[in-house]
Formats: C-alpha cells, sequence, structure tokens
C-alpha cells in the first residue's frame, strides 16, 4: 500500500454543508458504520473504531472548539 503524503488543513464550509456533515457523522455514529466525507478535494474513510474528543481553546482575541476524530493507521 502506497503512504500518502502528510497534510495538515482547515477547510470552511457555508453553514448547510457543515450541517449536512454533522448529521451524515451522527448519523454513521449512531449506525455503528464507517463515516466518509471528502475534505478539500480528498475522500477521507473513517474507521468504526476511531476516538472522538472536543478541544477547547482561548487566546486573547478569539476562543476555537474543536470536534476531533482520529484512528490509527496500522
Amino acid at each position: 500500500m502506497t503512504q500518502k503524503p502528510e497534510r495538515d488543513i482547515e477547510k470552511n464550509y457555508p453553514l448547510p454543508d457543515f450541517i449536512d456533515k454533522l448529521r451524515r457523522l451522527a448519523d454513521a455514529l449512531e449506525s455503528g458504520t464507517r463515516f466518509e466525507i471528502k475534505i478539500a478535494g480528498e475522500r477521507i474513510s473513517v474507521p468504526v473504531g476511531a476516538a472522538f474528543s472536543i478541544e477547547h481553546e482561548r487566546g486573547e482575541d478569539e476562543e476555537e472548539v474543536e470536534f476531533q476524530i482520529k484512528w490509527s493507521l496500522k
């Protein structure tokens, strides 16, 4: 299997598209199925056993909440 190049992308979506992605994620989690998403032209397949976390960051001028999904490639 060919290793994919490293990547670090933040992609903004219009609110209706973001809502759709969250709904599809929730549906996949509830049904115990793999979640498929296309981000900046690349199709990503999130396995059922992925780990989920929520991160909160606060700086002087802004705050951020990140919903994170992580899994091992091995």
